[in-house]
Formats: structure tokens, sequence, C-alpha cells
């Protein structure tokens, strides 16, 4: 239980904070998009401004309070779910955005403010932010730095690291850090805001950043194209990359079973049935860089190289939209399914084909009447690999055994919070894990900011 001697003291601590102390108000701050609550938090701390942030933590220092440190709870590997004992530090009420700088192609905003009001702004100005989500209603900044997320264009702008220019964070003891410059060049000592990013709050609670945009897209044009499967999708993909270069900006994998359920989610069924994987593909340019129908004469001169089959090319705003609905679609239908056991697997290009007939054979050894559903960010080598069995521990630990031997990776973008940190040594050596517990009992000396999760000083 909360100290009442902490709750008194947040109360007067002249600050802000959007307590929350009843069961029912705070029920929803439970758990994250895992949908698996430990335990409600007896109290939430919702602090106003960085000020307030700084408050709360200094005070829960001092009583050696364990803070569970929240953000939009989109995420998928336990790292926001409470434990017992824990109080919640949420960023939500941080939602200050500054205007763009249309010059620098910088915009300041707080660590509460939602992916999808961050795209809109910018958009306002003929600018756009490079990271995207399925979850972008919900997702946040700070959550998103955190956890170094990922998304759907990866392949053009890179993660959500490449998009941080500054950063202002807070740490265990109070203690304000920024590092909010902005410069293109500063080589004045180590970058501190990589320490903090994908740190998953084990160092400190972000709660601003100054992020990079990019000019808005004059031409975005995309496509569903059947192939016979992964080798052929890698085959594709090295001659679109040849061809289109930086223009390439997504190239997403839905294998049959899961593009079977996405179109019933959807409502649509742009291709038949039949092939042995689905990949939608992407492009943005600058208008006038290039013709208006290159893309379909890429496409078309895939087809007769041979590399693909069926091929929908989207002719409308109404179109383009509806093919990325349907890779959205992916995730709600696997949610759909039930229990699960979920993976986000990084894995070498190279590997994927054989990695996908291991998997299958070590998943079944496991558990016969399993049944597997991929899709993903093929051309970073991102799967979400996603199994439906009651043998949860089992599955989990043949298919993050197998992709880490293959020189891949157990998290590739919604970091490693509870659920992955069993298998964070598979893919860490035994010399980094113990740079980062010095960096955490450095940093977190009481160890109060996200205990348990991704790396602990009792680990």
């Amino acid at each position: 239980m909360a100290d009442p001697a902490l709750v008194e003291a947040l109360v007067a601590c002249g600050h802000d904070l959007g307590l929350i102390t009843g069961a029912a108000d705070a029920a929803r701050y439970a758990t994250d998009a895992t949908r698996r609550p430990d335990v409600v938090p007896e109290v939430v701390i919702r602090p106003k401004d960085k000020a307030g942030v700084s408050a709360a933590l200094a005070l829960c220092h001092r009583f050696g309070q364990p803070v569970a440190v929240q953000g939009g709870l989109t995420g998928l590997s336990g790292g926001a779910r409470v434990r017992p004992g824990e109080v919640v530090l949420s960023t939500e009420r941080l939602t200050g955005l500054g205007a763009p700088d249309a010059d620098a192609m910088l915009i300041r905003a707080g660590a509460g403010v939602t992916l999808q009001r961050l795209q809109e702004a910018a958009a306002e100005q003929g600018l756009c932010f490079g990271v995207d989500l399925g979850a972008r209603g919900t997702a946040t900044v700070g959550g998103g730095i955190a956890t170094n997320a990922g998304g759907i264009r990866v392949l053009r702008y890179g993660m959500f690291r490449a998009q941080v220019a500054g950063m202002e964070a807070v740490l265990a003891d109070g203690t304000v850090v920024s590092s909010m410059r902005g410069l293109e060049k500063n080589n004045a000592g180590p970058d501190l805001r990589q320490l903090f990013t994908g740190s998953e709050g084990i160092y400190g609670v972000i709660t601003e950043a100054l992020l990079r945009l990019h000019p808005a897209p004059g031409l975005e044009r995309n496509a569903l194209c059947a192939v016979e499967g992964p080798e052929a999708a890698l085959a594709l993909l090295r001659m679109l990359r040849g061809r289109l270069g930086g223009l390439l900006s997504a190239f997403e994998g839905l294998w049959p079973e899961v593009y079977d359920g996405a179109c019933g989610i959807a409502g649509t069924r742009p291709l038949p049935l039949g092939s042995g994987l689905y990949v939608l593909i992407e492009i943005q340019a600058p208008k006038g860089l290039i013709e208006e129908d290159a893309f379909e004469q890429v496409l078309m001169d895939a087809y007769e190289a041979g590399l693909c089959g069926d091929i929908v090319v989207a002719q409308s705003r109404r179109e383009f939209d509806g093919i990325w609905h349907l890779r959205e679609a992916c995730p709600e239908f696997t949610f759909s399914l039930g229990r699960l056991v979920p993976h986000d697997l990084s894995l070498p290009l190279r590997a994927i084909p054989e990695f996908l007939g291991r998997a299958r054979e070590a998943v079944e050894a496991v558990d016969p009447v399993a049944r597997i559903y991929v899709y993903g960010h093929l051309a970073d080598g991102n799967l979400h690999y996603v199994v439906k069995s009651e043998m949860r521990a089992e599955v989990s630990a043949a298919v993050n055994t197998l992709a880490a031997r293959m020189g891949g990776s157990i998290t590739a973008e919604h970091g490693v919070g509870t659920d992955k940190k069993p298998y964070l040594s598979l893919v860490r050596s035994a010399e980094e894990l113990g740079l980062l517990r010095r960096l955490k009992s450095a940093m977190d000396p009481a160890g109060i900011l996200n205990p348990g999760r991704v790396i602990g000083l009792d680990d």
C-alpha cells in the first residue's frame, strides 16, 4: 500500500498533480494494450508540467516508493502494467505542443502529445512526422521515445530515435536534465538523448522533446501485391530498392492467415486468397520528382520479371487509405482470436525464409495444435509472429531462442517491458547487462523507476 504520508505530501506539494486515489477511477491505469492487468494502482499521479513531475518523483524517491511510468498505454510488452505496491506516474497531461519551425523543421512536444495530434500540426505547415503507428490516436511522444517505437515507415525515416533532436527528462530523485538545443552538429560530449531513448523509463521520465519533421510528400502511392512466399518478397524488395531508392517508404508483409482475417475486419478483399504472401508497397516523393505513372511502371516490370503475381494499385485517396486500413486491421484480427502468444521479432532479412520454416517446426514440437499468424514490417526484418496456444512459456522460449540463434532480436519495436525480460540475456551479453545495471544504479540508486522492467538492481 502507498504510504499515507506520501499521499499527504503529494497533496501538499503545491503542484497540480491531478491525483487519483479511488480504485474505480484508477482502474484504467492497471494495464497497457496487453490487456492483462495485475493490480489496480492505489494512487495515480498526473502532473501538468515538468515541475510537477520533478516534485512528485522527489517525494517518491524520499519515501522509497516504486513508480510505474505510463504514457498512452498502447505498449505490448507489459512495461506499463502495474505491479503490486506501485503508484502510477502518467504523462497524459504533459500536452504542450509548439508551432512547427518550418526553417529548422523541428517541433516541440510534451510527452503526453499523441502521435496523431503531432502529425496534424506538422501537416498544417506542409510537413510530416516520420513515425506512424496504427495506435496514432492514443500513442504518445514520451512513450514512443521511451520504447524507441518503429511503425510502418522505418524504411524511409528510421525509428523514433532518429526523430529526436532534443529532450528533457526528470531523474528518479527529481533532477531535471534538459538537452533541447536542437543543433544538427553538437559534439560537446556524449549525447544524453540517446541514453533515455529506448530505456523504457528505467533511467528517467521523459517530459518533453524537440522532434524532427520532414517535407510532406507531394506524391503518395501504394499497392498490394501477391507473391509466392518470403523468398520472392525479398527478391521483389531488392528490385524495388534498385529502381525506387529512397522513394520506397513501406514494404509490409501479410501472410495468408492474417490477410484473410484482416480482410474480414476491413470488409474488403483486394486480391483473392491462394498466394503465399501479400505485400503492401508504398512510395513517397516530392511533387514533380517522378511521373505519376512511374510507380505502376515499376510494378509492371516486376510482374513481367516474375517477381510478383496479382497487383492492385490504389487509384484514389480512398483506395490508398483502404489498403492501409487492411494492414492496420491485422492486430485487430489477431487480438480477436483470444489467448495468444505474441512475438515482436527482428531478423536479418536473409534469415527470414529459413526462420519461418524452423520456427513452425519448433512451435509444433511444443504444441502440435498451435496456430501461427504472421505479419509485419518486412523490409526492416520485423515480424509480428503470433501463436495461438495455451503453452505460453514453452512457445515463447522456443521462438525467442531460435530468433536469437539466427542473429535476430527478441524485440524489434515493442520494447522489453516485463514480458520479454526473461529472454533479454539471449540477445545481450553479460558485459552489456552489467553496464546497463551500473547505469541504473547510478541514475536510480533506490530502484524506484519501473522496477522489474528491462533490468533491475537485483537482477
